[in-house]
């Protein structure tokens, strides 16, 4: 597949997903469990047709350290979804996340025993920054709520600081589960398909411990209003429809990431990632007229600042720059 065909994937799948999975948690803020379970399953059924091959494909990684990543994996994507039901606004949810840098940088140097350039500090600073600038303005929000009372502000400012907690603890998670990944990669190979298949087809059964709050929503979504869906004519309720494309979007944008690293260098995939959640970032804002200020907007800039620098895109843009301008002019 074209790059450029690959880069649609994933500015289509993502956006798009971002865009579904805000039109539920706005109708139903605790529905992260449903929404984790059904792309869960999506990705699973589809992993065992296409990569297992019906079970009979045997897995090049062993299975123990499978286990192992999919239980960081889970724990992950469980609670940054859920994390959505603490009182944590969208936009809110993308710019911490993006802070997987810090959490990438300071592992790496406390297990890895890594050394980074100046460079590389600076980027990590100017995201901290950001990042902070962000959760800073958004805690003044949440604090002064004009329509809460004294006693039931404080009620959710406190859950407000439990989901800013679950958002640190899956970001400091998620980078110890790439690092293990990394260093599995090194000694069985990269296996990307087959991991995705065992990151998602393994951690189902944990789906039982949620099963109560699953069904529950499960309930609330056939109870919504019924929506008929263009072109084919079928009715559903709307939440249903949300959580279908929201689970096909995410399909679309996993495999779009997945073709970019097979064809593109690993800084051309975090730079249109990077755009990817820019681009969410401002359409969360603009379409759903998220609150966010002037403050807001400054720490953001400093996040893609931060994380452009880090990939050192600038670097590689200089040299491409000179050779445009040194091209022979037609007469």
């Amino acid at each position: 597949m074209h790059p450029a065909a690959a880069v649609c994937l994933v500015f289509g799948g993502c956006c798009s997903n971002v865009v579904f999975l805000e039109l539920l948690a706005r109708q139903f803020p605790g529905c992260g469990n449903i929404v984790t379970f059904s792309q869960f399953l999506f990705i699973a059924v589809e992993g065992f047709i296409f990569e297992a091959n019906f079970g009979r494909k045997r897995p090049a990684i062993p299975m123990r350290y499978y286990l192992i990543m999919v239980a960081m994996f889970f724990t992950v994507s469980v609670v940054n979804n859920y994390a959505l039901n603490l009182n944590i606004a969208m936009p809110l949810h993308m710019i911490f996340r993006s802070g997987s840098l810090i959490a990438s940088m300071a592992l790496g140097i406390i297990i890895l025993k890594k050394r980074y350039s100046m460079s590389k500090y600076t980027s990590i600073a100017l995201v901290s920054v950001g990042i902070f600038t962000c959760t800073f303005m958004s805690a003044k929000q949440v604090a002064s709520d004009s329509s809460l009372n004294e006693e039931d502000g404080l009620h959710v400012f406190l859950w407000w600081l439990l989901g800013i907690a679950a958002l640190t603890f899956a970001l400091l998670m998620s980078a110890r589960m790439g690092i293990f990944q990394e260093t599995l990669y090194k000694r069985f190979g990269k296996h990307s398909k087959e991991a995705l298949f065992y990151n998602h087809a393994l951690p189902l059964p944990g789906f039982l411990l949620l099963a109560p709050n699953i069904y529950h929503h499960a309930v609330l979504f056939s109870q919504s209003e019924p929506f008929q869906i263009p072109v084919i004519g079928l009715t559903m309720p709307i939440m249903w429809f949300y959580l279908l494309m929201n689970v096909i979007t995410q399909y679309v944008c996993i495999r779009g990431v997945f073709i970019l690293t097979t064809e593109c260098t690993s800084l051309t995939v975090t730079l249109v990632v990077t755009l990817r959640k820019f681009v969410s970032l401002i359409f969360s804002i603009l379409y759903f007229r998220n609150p966010f200020t002037a403050w807001h907007w400054l720490g953001t800039a400093f996040v893609f600042v931060g994380t452009l620098m880090y990939t050192e895109v600038w670097n590689s843009l200089g040299p491409l720059l000179a050779r445009w301008r040194k091209r022979p002019k037609e007469d």
